[in-house]
């Protein structure tokens, strides 16, 4: 049963399941090698690059876990189990996890109004891509395609699915946002980490991608930094000697310490440091699913860097962050913290569902809000997200 709120829910946080078609369906017949799918003893695999993958165990997604099967893990109070142990039955796949008219049902049902849709799949492909700029574009614009097919880019005006946009390329980029603006993207999803480059990858902040943030901040897309394969397990592999593919579902005590919120640190610091956010301020960035612990440690570097090179700034890079970025935490922090840091105003509510760490129920995030105001809990929940998108707050 859905929890009743007095004001409108917008989730920053939902995810879809892609089909098999999400990169297929528009791919060039050059490229039909580099993204394919195997059956490997009988199950269905990622094959990328001629690599197999198991970066999502079931890329097939007809079977999943359960929504927010995960819970005592992410709580701490798991008693020692696996992330697979702890998933319990998985379930299959409902319509509404692979359609809008069927998720908007299910909205209704857990008391969401709107909501912003992430896909699942594609967080594998742009790490296996960074010396392939062109076709990077290539698989990214296939996947949006499809998007706009099977999801649209916008559902009613509750559900905004977000097509993958990738500045590594800008004259392509300028014209894959175009594509995007023009079939009514409110949203674009952007991964945290360097673009792809040849024969080097680089920051997307740098001046030479000006073109692009400059058309962004003309159009008033909101670009979303959604969690992903950021490319940090190289640095895991440099201390244990191994060659691994980074996986979700077998962490490790090492591992977590070194990917530690450091990919979205470092993509934020590029952000404000490199400049982008000085020469283009009123372009917005949400960091989505990177949790908020992150927040106050780089704040505190900031201002210490600040004080010793301060001429390398236009402004104080807090205000730069205060004007320009806004926070999803996870569910499980204690956030009390980062609503005094940097207020209620800048953070937003995001249940990751269907996902297994995230909520089963996903307005039973108020409960977990610290003891602010009816009117903060009501910008957290969704009316600050309202505000960015453009939107008025339905009554």
């Amino acid at each position: 049963m859905a929890i009743k709120v007095d004001f409108p829910v917008f989730d920053a946080d939902h995810h879809l399941y892609e089909t098999e078609e999400a990169f297929t369906r528009y791919l060039a017949e050059e490229h039909r090698s580099l993204f394919r799918y195997v059956n490997v003893d009988g199950r269905t695999k990622v094959v990328i690059r001629g690599m197999l993958s198991d970066y999502i165990p079931n890329p097939t997604f007809e079977v999943v876990a359960r929504p927010g099967a995960w819970s005592t893990y992410f709580t701490g109070d798991g008693e020692g189990k696996t992330v697979r142990e702890m998933m319990g039955e998985p379930m299959r796949s409902i319509p509404a996890f692979r359609n809008p008219k069927d998720r908007l049902e299910l909205l209704d049902e857990q008391g969401v109004h709107s909501a912003l849709m992430f896909p699942t799949l594609a967080s594998l492909v742009e790490v296996n891509f960074l010396d392939l700029p062109d076709v990077t574009l290539d698989l990214l614009s296939t996947f949006n395609r499809w998007m706009l097919d099977e999801w649209t880019y916008n559902y009613e005006d509750r559900i905004f699915p977000t097509p993958i946009l990738n500045p590594c390329v800008p004259d392509r980029a300028i014209e894959e946002l175009e594509f995007i603006l023009d079939n009514g993207a409110k949203v674009a999803l952007l991964r945290p980490g360097p673009v792809a480059g040849s024969p080097l990858t680089k920051s997307p902040f740098l001046p030479e991608f000006d073109p692009f943030w400059a058309r962004v901040q003309e159009s008033g897309i909101l670009i979303a930094l959604h969690a992903s394969d950021s490319g940090y397990q190289k640095h895991i592999n440099d201390w244990t000697g191994e060659s691994t593919e980074f996986s979700a579902f077998k962490p490790t005590a090492f591992g977590m310490a070194v990917q530690d919120k450091r990919a979205t640190t470092d993509t934020f610091l590029s952000a404000i440091c490199h400049g982008m956010l000085t020469r283009f301020p009123d372009v917005k960035l949400l960091s989505v699913e990177n949790g908020g612990l992150w927040v106050r440690p780089m704040l505190e570097l900031l201002d210490r860097i600040y004080k010793k090179v301060g001429n390398d700034f236009t402004e104080h890079p807090r205000e730069t962050f205060m004007r320009s970025i806004y926070v999803c935490p996870f569910w499980e922090d204690d956030f009390a913290d980062l609503v005094d840091l940097i207020g209620a105003d800048r953070v937003l509510f995001g249940s990751d569902y269907p996902h297994p760490e995230g909520l089963e129920d996903p307005v039973s995030f108020i409960d977990m809000l610290p003891a602010v105001s009816q009117e903060d809990a009501g910008k957290i929940m969704g009316g600050t997200l309202y505000d960015l998108m453009g939107m008025k707050v339905p009554a």
